[in-house]
């Protein structure tokens, strides 16, 4: 199988690659994308993500797509309910749309960038078994498949296991100390009453005793459900998920005494998932690599608890095409001019999340929170 060459290849057709890929070409730049899933359907994008108006939203514009992004935001969304383990509500605020992180189905998102690229920008099915430098800055990148490709500009948009982060950094994600069950309840307002009360037409959180329950409401009328614990690495191993009772009533071992409502979330669920939380380094960087980056989770994978995530990963990619498009003929001097901007920006959001996951799930996490959410807008 012959090898072909792209000026600029893109691993990974997530949010934060695809608005590289789109920045890249409403500057008159092209780029391909490379990603492991069959097609563009290969699986949902499910759940909420708030877009902030300084960097998400930021990358939008850039995208030219800010106007099409408002289309698609959930009325209602910027909706907030935080609770207590008896269901006491501690705070609730209404979406009153004057906020500026609006929520969007994340599958929505996504298919608004897809649909904005050229035919023929992403090759599907696509599995990244190696990469490796060349000379004179190049890359050559081999896949599952056995085809390969090499690049003057390998971007690793691949995600927390990063194929790509390998070129640039030994690191690897870490355990946080959180495991999330995961759990979706299916036209809630019909099936599921009791608990679309509980959750409210926003976003929902509940918190006690080192452990707490996050959720949405989504576009489609589900509710969206995390459940976390402080727990081993391995407890989720000791839980037969394909025993969705057995699974339940793991899981809802560790919420004996909360309100009943509450636990309706896990016990009513219509499907149930595990999920580790894991983190890079706060403060992970690298040292300057010819024709190699890396951008979103690939760069600095966090916990949820900032939000920031989504938001990261598409202003990095918009970030990295303005400054290739500034830089015409000078990879390198793009390259570091993008990566000074990423690391500090990343350090801030990763400490951010760090520090809110160890308010969260503290002795006084309910209380932490609540004081959190109503100290100002800088920390909603």
């Amino acid at each position: 199988m012959s090898t072909r060459h792209f000026p600029i290849a893109i691993i990974g057709a997530g949010l934060g690659g695809l608005t590289a890929a789109r920045v890249l070409h409403v500057n008159g730049i092209e780029s391909a994308i490379f990603e492991l899933e069959a097609s563009a359907a290969a699986r949902t994008q499910g759940g909420m993500l708030d877009i902030h108006e300084e960097n998400g939203q930021k990358a939008l514009h850039a995208a030219g797509l800010h106007d099409d992004f408002l289309k698609l935001v959930h009325e209602g969304g910027q909706a907030m309910r935080l609770l207590g383990p008896d269901g006491t509500v501690h705070l609730a605020e209404e979406d009153d749309g004057t906020g500026g992180r609006p929520e969007v189905d994340r599958g929505d998102l996504r298919d608004l960038l897809l649909d904005s690229l050229p035919d023929g920008t992403i090759h599907w099915g696509r599995k990244v078994t190696e990469a490796r430098a060349l000379d004179d800055g190049r890359h050559e990148v081999t896949f599952a498949d056995g085809s390969a490709i090499t690049t003057d500009l390998l971007i690793g948009a691949d995600g927390a296991w990063s194929r790509i982060r390998p070129l640039v950094s030994s690191a690897w994600p870490a355990y946080t100390g959180i495991s999330f069950v995961e759990t979706d309840l299916f036209d809630a307002d019909t099936r599921h009453p009791r608990s679309a009360a509980v959750i409210g037409g926003g976003f929902f959180i509940a918190l006690g005793h080192e452990r707490g329950v996050l959720a949405h409401r989504e576009t489609d009328g589900s509710l969206h459900v995390y459940t976390a614990l402080k727990a081993d690495e391995g407890w989720l191993d000791t839980v037969d998920f394909t025993d969705q009772a057995a699974a339940k009533a793991a899981v809802l071992a560790h919420f004996e005494g909360w309100d009943e409502g509450l636990r309706g979330l896990v016990a009513d669920a219509d499907t149930i998932t595990p999920r580790r939380i894991h983190a890079l380094p706060v403060g992970h960087r690298w040292d300057r690599v010819p024709g190699v980056t890396l951008l979103g989770d690939a760069a600095h994978v966090m916990s949820p608890f900032a939000g920031e995530g989504a938001n990261l990963a598409m202003l990095d990619g918009a970030e990295l095409a303005l400054t290739i498009a500034a830089h015409p003929g000078d990879t390198e001097a793009a390259l570091a001019a993008y990566e000074e901007a990423l690391f500090p920006r990343s350090e801030e959001s990763a400490a951010e999340s760090a520090a809110n996951l160890d308010a969260m799930f503290g002795e006084r996490g309910l209380e932490q929170m609540v004081a959190l959410f109503t100290s100002g807008p800088a920390a909603q």
